[in-house]
């Protein structure tokens, strides 16, 4: 159905209208509101939120067929709007405690969120652009938001460089698609593409250089390089946000962009998501194992997740995309919580990276420890905790459509993985105790790690609920 209302895009423009409004408010006030601001970005996502579970998630399409709502959009979007919130709120306190505390911080959090809302929207390649560089120029400010670290500096000027590289790969692809379909809209490129008898190599070629562009945002080797560098550049809090959120946008828009206009090229793209799968996952397992901080440690283990989530793309059915979606939510609810923990690795407000900073952590906050240690557990995929419930279902579905090469590497990738998850329990549990952590850990990290934690060892006890949510928005895609 097409129609002209703006309603399935309320919650974008609510959190437009909030973001300019809080901008004003911030100019008046100065860095003294940054706290208030905050917390009110967090206030408005969740009012977001709530104003997208009141939307109908029938389907529809508006501003000329230029973006879609359905049940695959609204269900993706309200797992951004969680991560965001999660982000965010761990970072109200971390970002005066190292000196960035600027109202501009929360407001830029916003408006990237609205990129990745949008970006799921997309049923346009300009729309798709659109939203993806309003996500990317928000996110390489934040970066480098840490203006006194030569770090942050770094990390935001690499990511800025290699994005914009990335970005005119993109662009340069959707020329070609638009060269050779003479459209940019997804529904008339996919008719095109469907009744096409011969396929022409600047087609082929065109989605390449797609892929090639979408797989830098997701960080899918070979295209991870600038991630290692600025997860540890960044501030924690920012790191946080990037291994949350963008990536849930990204997967949720190639998921649309693969099964919806280019579904009749599925021969085409699968070899190369198979490729980019396979070299994701060992990249993720082999060399996160010679870090020793544990934000790098977290950017090869996001590439790795990264990879076994393509594996339920690559399967390119109904289970195989439920199964995607799923797992980005487990992974949504593991990383918030790991990052709750690391963000609490301070002694006398100095903030710690290194993974021997853990040693005898479970002498000096056991709470912390046991934590950790259960959502590491759940990152290795260890049963019965939830993280194990996201492989499976992925490794089945590659199962049942005869992916079975496919399988065993992501079996072989998580067995070397599971090594660097467990060597961080070892330091926790059986290494010498050092100095212990600060013992004040805010309110905000602490509700989010009690979420996570309960989200990952009691998703065994229920877990229809939200693989019938997660199945219901795959079929969308394939009705």
């Amino acid at each position: 159905m097409t129609d002209f209302n703006l309603i399935p895009l309320l919650p974008e423009i609510f959190l437009a209208l909030v973001g300019m409004g809080l901008l004003i408010v911030g100019v008046n006030r100065g860095n003294d509101a940054t706290r208030i601001v905050s917390w009110f970005s967090v206030f408005a996502m969740g009012l977001a939120a709530i104003i997208l579970l009141g939307l109908n998630w029938e389907g529809h399409t508006v501003l000329s067929g230029m973006f879609k709502f359905d049940q695959f959009t609204g269900f993706m979007k309200l797992l951004i709007l969680i991560g965001l919130m999660a982000s965010l709120a761990l970072s109200v306190r971390y970002i005066k405690q190292i000196g960035m505390e600027r109202f501009e911080y929360p407001i830029l959090v916003i408006f990237a969120g609205i990129g990745m809302m949008l970006m799921v929207s997309a049923n346009n390649m300009l729309a798709l652009y659109m939203g993806l560089e309003l996500q990317s120029l928000s996110l390489y400010v934040l970066a480098a938001f840490h203006r006194n670290s030569l770090k942050s500096s770094e990390a935001g000027i690499k990511y800025f460089i290699l994005g914009a590289l990335s970005s005119g790969m993109l662009l340069f692809g959707i020329s070609l698609i638009y060269g050779f379909t003479g459209s940019v809209d997804f529904d008339v490129i996919g008719t095109t593409l469907g009744n096409l008898d011969f396929l022409p190599f600047g087609i082929v070629f065109g989605l390449v250089f797609i892929l090639a562009g979408l797989a830098f945002k997701i960080s899918a080797a070979p295209f991870h390089m600038w991630t290692p560098d600025v997860y540890q550049g960044a501030p924690t809090s920012v790191t946080a946000l990037f291994a949350i959120a963008p990536k849930i946008a990204a997967i949720a828009l190639l998921m649309r962009l693969l099964y919806e206009p280019f579904g009749s090229l599925v021969e085409q793209w699968q070899q190369v998501i198979y490729l980019i799968s396979v070299l994701s996952m060992f990249v993720g397992a082999f060399a996160a194992i010679a870090q020793d901080n544990i934000k790098r440690l977290m950017a090869y283990s996001s590439i790795g997740h990264v990879g076994y989530a393509l594996v339920g793309l690559v399967v390119a059915t109904e289970q195989g995309a439920a199964a995607v979606i799923l797992y980005m939510l487990i992974y949504l609810m593991m990383t918030a919580g790991v990052f709750a923990i690391m963000l609490s690795m301070q002694r006398n407000e100095t903030p710690l990276e290194r993974i021997s900073d853990l040693s005898g952590l479970s002498k000096n906050s056991p709470v912390l420890a046991y934590s950790m240690a259960i959502l590491m557990f759940s990152m290795s995929g260890i049963p019965p905790m939830a993280g194990f419930f996201g492989k499976l279902f992925i490794f089945q579905a590659a199962v049942a459509q005869e992916f079975y090469i496919l399988a065993v590497l992501g079996v072989v990738s998580s067995v070397v993985a599971a090594y660097y998850y467990l060597r961080i329990i070892k330091v926790m549990f059986f290494d010498e105790a050092v100095d212990p952590y600060d013992k004040y850990m805010p309110f905000a990290r602490r509700i989010i790690l009690f979420i996570s934690v309960f989200f990952v060892m009691t998703f065994i006890f229920k877990p229809s609920l939200i693989v019938e949510s997660a199945q219901g928005a795959a079929s969308v895609l394939f009705s």
